[in-house]
């Protein structure tokens, strides 16, 4: 009987051992089939937020969801749900040759958007400036962008509006370049209360440019600089304005 444990311990000892995937491993799931949908929830009654071809692969967050669907991450952050029937999953150790997994930057989101908006804040010919810009997405690369925006100046409040048309030079790129031509107008209204001044509007003409830094969860960070040109029968002003904030795109 002794022998007989013995042989079995040296048996189980000697055996090869199953390749398994252990706690610290990664696991992806790549598509296998043509195409598929990644929902919102698990399940085909979810809104579909990603189309995946087939060789994708997407880092697992989780295989405990109802319907054999996997929770998985998507390359800008997001979490999105794969039925694991359109799928196969791998572990792969180390990051050697595991694809990659989401990282601080993330792809632009402009690559499937249709609009967005930013809030941006700054400084106005050397005063507080903040602009809201709602975005029209007519392309990767182009897009139009109505804007409102608000200065304080020390004798009078300045809000600005137009419309710009704004070309994306590297849709692709996490941080990208663009520039941006617009025009408009600009209501001036003095401070003075005793009415020494008067309210006037001028037209405005707008040229700057900037970057785009794509973050997870289409996070946007944008940069911008821009000189404005302003005018009216007969007076002209040159304004530089210098503003930065957060936007996305959807």
């Amino acid at each position: 009987m002794r022998a007989t444990l013995t042989a079995l311990l040296l048996l189980a000892a000697w055996a090869p051992k199953r390749a398994t995937a252990s706690e610290s491993d990664d696991v992806f799931a790549r598509v296998v089939v043509a195409d598929t949908d990644l929902r919102a929830g698990p399940g085909i009654s979810h809104l579909i937020i990603y189309h995946a071809h087939r060789g994708e692969s997407f880092l697992i967050q989780s295989r405990e969801t109802a319907g054999f669907w996997l929770q998985v991450v998507l390359d800008d952050g997001r979490i999105a749900y794969l039925l694991g029937d359109t799928a196969e999953t791998m572990a792969v150790e180390g990051a050697v040759d595991a694809p990659p997994s989401p990282g601080f930057f993330a792809p632009p989101a402009l690559q499937h958007a249709r609009g967005g908006f930013a809030l941006l804040g700054g400084v106005y010919d050397r005063d507080g400036y903040v602009e809201l810009k709602p975005a029209y997405v007519l392309a990767p690369a182009v897009a139009f962008e109505p804007f409102v925006g608000l200065a304080l100046k020390s004798d009078s409040r300045r809000v600005t509006y137009g419309l710009a048309g704004t070309l994306n030079l590297a849709p692709d790129w996490a941080i990208a370049p663009f520039v941006t031509l617009g025009a408009g107008g600009m209501r001036e209204t003095p401070k003075d209360e005793a009415g020494v001044q008067h309210p006037r509007n001028w037209f405005q003409a707008r040229a700057g440019g900037g970057i785009l830094i794509s973050l997870r969860f289409r996070v946007l960070f944008r940069l911008e600089a821009s000189n404005m040109v302003l005018y009216t029968a007969d007076a002209y002003q040159n304004v530089q304005t210098y503003i930065g904030g957060l936007g996305t795109y959807f």
